[in-house]
């Protein structure tokens, strides 16, 4: 689990979740990233969200350490992942899943509000994109700089006209 500090060039700056906040430089054309959004588990109609996963993790009462039994881990699964496909979620993954979990568990992943409670701010950013919308028509500044470059042109007119008398 890696969070991307920077974007460059070529990829991304990731720094390590874990507590050896390791750095590395994720060249695009090499590596696989998928943001945590992106990811699901085979389910046995629709795949799950990951997200949706780690948050019935989050209500759950206890969560199984990544190292329990897979019999433990699979009766886990089948309370925060209600129709996950058993035959294609193996134990390895619901280990990585629940480890996941433990390093994210304190992260503003899980305290950041819902989209949904958001809707009152974007409401308030409306008004700052209209001012910035008003602040556009400048056009008419260019005007002066056209008339500098006819300057500019005229005076280097006679510059030439000399230059060419000589």
């Amino acid at each position: 689990m890696w969070k991307a500090l920077a974007q460059n060039k070529t990829g991304f700056i990731l720094e390590s979740l874990d507590a050896n906040k390791t750095k590395l430089v994720a060249n695009l054309s090499t590596a696989k990233i998928a943001a945590l959004d992106e990811i699901t588990i085979f389910g046995d109609y629709e795949d799950i969200r990951l997200t949706d996963v780690f948050g019935r993790m989050k209500d759950a009462k206890s969560v199984p350490d990544a190292k329990a039994d897979g019999k433990v881990l699979r009766d886990f699964f089948r309370e925060v992942a209600p129709g996950h496909d058993e035959e294609k979620v193996y134990a390895s993954d619901m280990k990585k899943i629940v480890s996941w979990y433990h390093i994210l568990k304190d992260m503003p992943l899980f305290s950041e509000p819902e989209p949904n409670e958001e809707a009152a701010p974007v409401a308030e950013a409306e008004p700052e994109s209209v001012a910035i919308e008003e602040a556009k028509p400048a056009k008419k500044a260019k005007a002066p700089a056209k008339a500098k470059a006819e300057v500019a042109e005229e005076t280097a007119a006679p510059k030439a006209a000399k230059a060419k008398k000589k």
